[in-house]
């Protein structure tokens, strides 16, 4: 088990070396700075928690409320900080998707394999 866990290790670091990885970084530390994003962000959160109390109640939210959400959210998407968020943010996960599908294959041929390493 100690060699699985130092060879995860060793891919950690593999992937925190990747571009793709790197680019991810970045874009986390610029929409830190992006105060624009960070009110959009807030005002989202805000609203959910108003849409969530309202359904939780039982009640359906106001038009209003929809609106605003909608409305905010369409903001959200076209800052220039969050969409290069998401498009980094996309970009790593096909990378880890490749090497969790690579890790699948490699558990599947170690179970048909006859050999047993104790």
């Amino acid at each position: 088990m100690q060699e699985i866990m130092q060879m995860a290790e060793r891919l950690g670091q593999a992937l925190a070396r990747t571009d793709e990885y790197q680019a991810l970084r970045r874009a986390i530390g610029d929409s830190g700075g992006d105060r624009e994003l960070a009110e959009l962000q807030n005002q989202i959160r805000d609203l959910e928690s108003q849409l969530q109390s309202r359904l939780q109640a039982g009640e359906e939210p106001t038009e209003e409320q929809a609106q605003e959400y909608e409305a905010c959210f369409s903001r959200l998407q076209a800052n220039s900080s969050y969409q290069r968020l998401v498009a980094s943010q996309a970009n790593f996960d096909k990378i880890v998707n490749k090497v969790n599908e690579t890790i699948h294959l490699g558990i599947q041929k170690g179970a048909e394999s006859r050999i047993i390493l104790q």
